[in-house]
């Protein structure tokens, strides 16, 4: 992460604003009747007003942009001398974490074990918890918010997991919709259906991709039939025929769309 250590701040000096003498000498108007006179006695006496207001009120004025400019160098301060480092130590401790979560999404063998160990540590380094907790508000603290939520769902820890999940943010085009649809499955696990097809529809909207998207398509159509709402069922299941025919979801979605209806 770039950071920025600003010394000291000077503000600007204001350009001194120069009339066009010549366009205000050709303006001929009667100052009785004209409107346009008005106009510009009523300009006069704003520029008078707003002047007199700038001289009453300068201290405050001056000490609001002082404040302005001390939140400015305080932001780039924590950048530098907090945020930096923190991120670094962060990234040190995740990076024995990540490597058990992708054994442990990898394999098929001791997985318990290795979410343990994502969420606990390993080698001296720090779990996926101490991490998330810890460096709350760095690109590591919030990744690791993401392992832990994953890997108490893979271990039946369903209200942690969702619990870590709902701190999870991402702009990335798949894995927010698998954080959203993760949450749905850890409700689908305490038998809340309706949480989880709200869930499965979240993830289905976020970020539309071949991918993810029929995926919550397909389990939300399957939680809303099996809540006895066959219309929304039959919506979810044919938007997988329509907009995702050639992915694995839509192999058997004629049969499910024969179900709905």
């Amino acid at each position: 992460m770039a950071t920025y250590n600003k010394r000291g701040f000077k503000a600007p000096k204001e350009k001194e604003e120069k009339l066009d003498n010549n366009f205000i000498e050709d303006v001929n108007v009667d100052a009785k009747d004209s409107t346009t006179a008005k106009a510009f006695d009523a300009l006069d006496q704003t520029a008078s007003k707003t002047e007199d207001f700038v001289a009453k009120n300068q201290k405050y004025i001056l000490g609001f942009l002082g404040a302005i400019a001390l939140v400015t160098i305080g932001y780039l301060l924590f950048q530098k001398f907090v945020a930096g480092p923190k991120e670094q130590d962060a990234a040190d401790d995740l990076f024995v974490a990540q490597q058990n979560f992708q054994k442990a999404v990898d394999g098929t063998t001791a997985q318990d074990s290795l979410f343990n160990l994502v969420l606990k540590g390993a080698e001296g380094k720090q779990g996926a918890i101490e991490i998330a907790n810890q460096y709350s508000g760095t690109d590591a603290g919030n990744i690791a918010n993401y392992y832990a939520g994953i890997a108490y769902l893979n271990t039946g820890k369903y209200t942690e997991a969702i619990d870590y999940l709902e701190k999870f943010s991402s702009k990335d085009v798949m894995l927010g919709s698998i954080a959203k649809g993760a949450i749905g499955d850890a409700y689908a696990q305490k038998n809340q259906p309706q949480k989880a097809l709200e869930y499965y529809v979240k993830a289905a909207e976020m970020n539309p991709n071949e991918l993810t998207t029929p995926r919550y398509l397909l389990k939300a159509g399957q939680t809303a039939y099996a809540l006895g709402n066959k219309t929304d069922a039959l919506k979810y299941f044919t938007q997988i025929k329509e907009k995702y025919e050639t992915t694995p979801e839509a192999a058997t979605i004629d049969a499910l769309i024969g179900m709905a209806q």
